[in-house]
């Protein structure tokens, strides 16, 4: 079928639409000659303005200076130029694609944060994502696209039986039997623990099947 976006045609109304979505792609480029401030307020006048307190705030957040030039930025400064221009717009709709490349730790702490704060605003948020945490800290509902097409989709709880859990135990007994336990895979032995991984919708059998074996360590 035809896509929509709120409820138009997203080719015949590429215009109007931009006026109310913000796009991060997961590799921006900027203009090496302006400033990260400026290049803030290029994207911010694509998209009919920007709420510039907020803006500053975002920079504040983000720890960015957007008084030096694009060129001297590294990847995640760059990247933190378009969260900080899609964050500070009043726009309906965001569609972030990897948008934490180049982060590092704290700074994807900034970015979460931030994102639940425009979810709480009415905001929609479209998160294309390979980082399972991210995905689990962030999204209500996951679509699995595999080679172009969404194979499964359902919130996490539903989705839950596609995930894998990774167990490092030590018991008092042998715990070699767990192989043969539905939903255990690639057991074996390690520096005197057993590691495995179990199917998200068996963890709760097989933690049964380990408390009768005696844990010291998990």
């Amino acid at each position: 079928g035809t896509v929509k976006l709120f409820g138009s045609d997203p080719w015949h109304d590429a215009v109007a639409l931009h006026r109310r979505l913000a796009y991060v792609p997961g590799d921006v480029e900027l203009w090496p000659k302006l400033t990260g401030g400026e290049a803030i307020d290029v994207f911010a006048r694509l998209r009919g303005g920007i709420n510039r307190r907020k803006r500053d705030e975002l920079c504040e957040r983000f720890d960015l200076d957007p008084s030096k030039k694009a060129r001297t930025y590294s990847k995640g400064n760059r990247q933190k130029v378009a969260l900080i221009a899609a964050l500070a717009s009043d726009v309906e709709l965001l569609l972030l694609d990897e948008p934490t490349a180049g982060l590092d730790p704290l700074m994807e702490m900034v970015f979460q944060q931030a994102i639940r704060e425009a979810r709480e605003a009415g905001t929609t948020v479209l998160l294309s994502s390979h980082i399972l945490a991210e995905v689990e800290a962030l999204a209500d509902r996951i679509s699995i696209v595999r080679q172009g097409r969404i194979v499964e989709s359902g919130s996490l709880r539903e989705l839950r039986h596609m995930t894998r859990t990774t167990v490092v135990v030590e018991t008092e007994n042998s715990a070699e039997r767990l192989a043969s336990v539905p939903g255990v895979h690639g057991l074996h032995r390690e520096d005197g623990h057993v590691r495995f991984e179990v199917d998200g919708d068996r963890v709760d059998q097989v933690m049964r099947e380990l408390s009768g074996l005696g844990v010291r360590s998990i």
